[in-house]
């Protein structure tokens, strides 16, 4: 086990993004990312939240993104690992391996 815990935030809304036709939503795309880091990396701790940036935030920093993300200045669903942002709209899985091998994940075969 990797004693370091990676958290994942997914930042979402049960709405669609209007420029995400055809994605899957929010929280698809958080149930699915875990399922996939799961599977290749079942050796690893980590934590993946989702937040839902329509519903009230008490974390300051998680407030602060979800806020940018309701201003449109990011797309959603918004995956960040540690403080990177690793993907927003349509994620996927490259970018997000690659974050997570960077912190010392190790794929397994």
């Amino acid at each position: 086990m990797n004693g370091r815990d990676v958290k994942i935030e997914v930042y979402g809304a049960d709405v669609i993004c209007a420029s995400c036709v055809n994605a899957p939503s929010s929280k698809d795309t958080y149930e699915w990312l875990e399922a996939a880091i799961t599977r290749k990396y079942p050796d690893h701790s980590f934590t993946i939240d989702y937040i839902d940036i329509e519903q009230p935030v008490g974390d300051e920093e998680r407030a602060a993104i979800a806020e940018q993300v309701r201003n449109d200045e990011f797309f959603y669903p918004l995956v960040r690992i540690g403080d990177e942002i690793v993907g927003e709209g349509y994620i996927r899985l490259k970018p997000v391996f690659a974050e997570l091998e960077k912190r010392g994940f190790i794929p397994s075969n």
